[in-house]
């Protein structure tokens, strides 16, 4: 069942928040307030990731790369304070990347996923996992242990993954091996997501259809 709780202009709000948040903070070093006369909605404790691209022009095409992406994956906080932080961390602590500067903020554009409860997937066995996966559709979380690793769904349909692949992905995010799924003593986790993002840096934004088999 594909997730409809924000319109576009909820979403573009949310993105043009994320991108305040981080433009405020490179700028002047401080952490945006919540607005103060905001709907409900915004207030209510939900998971929210900020990713953040870079766009690039390469033998006449344009392209995304990725520049930074952190996020809150259980709703423990209210969505705006949650969004604000995220999009703060995605700029400047994403371990994969270096800190954003302000003059780049020019060349990226902000998107925003809007995240369910993750549900746990029960499973007689480990190898009716992939029968569980909706690519397009799940995102993914695999635990063991320590160990743990996300996926929005989105990066499935990127990288044109099956389920197979998606799971296998995932165990390596987490720091596993790439069949740590078919282990009986995993969790794994689903959830959906409202993904909202930028055209252009400060441009038009979109709500993303991500498609599935």
């Amino acid at each position: 069942m594909v997730v409809h709780e924000f319109t576009v202009e909820e979403g573009a709000f949310l993105v043009r928040l994320a991108r305040k948040s981080v433009e405020e903070y490179l700028a002047r070093g401080v952490e945006i307030s919540p607005p103060a006369d905001i709907p409900e909605k915004f207030r209510v404790k939900r998971g929210v990731f900020v990713t953040i691209n870079k766009l690039r022009f390469e033998g006449g095409f344009r392209h995304k790369v990725l520049r930074g992406c952190i996020g809150y994956p259980y709703p423990t906080h209210p969505l705006v304070e949650a969004l604000i932080d995220a999009a703060i961390s995605a700029a400047t602590s994403d371990p994969r990347f270096r800190p954003l500067k302000f003059e780049e903020l020019r060349e990226v554009v902000f998107e925003v996923s809007v995240l369910t409860e993750p549900e746990l997937i029960r499973v007689p066995s480990p190898s009716m996992y992939p029968q569980m996966v909706r690519i397009g559709l799940d995102g993914l979380i695999v635990k063991k242990g320590w160990f743990t690793g996300l996926l929005l769904p989105q990066v499935a349909v990127e990288w044109s993954w099956d389920a197979e692949e998606f799971l296998s992905n995932c165990c390596i995010k987490a720091g596993l091996p790439p069949d740590a799924w078919l282990d009986r003593d995993i969790q794994i986790y689903r959830f959906q997501a409202e993904i909202f993002e930028e055209l252009e840096p400060q441009g038009e934004v979109i709500k993303k259809e991500l498609h599935w088999g």
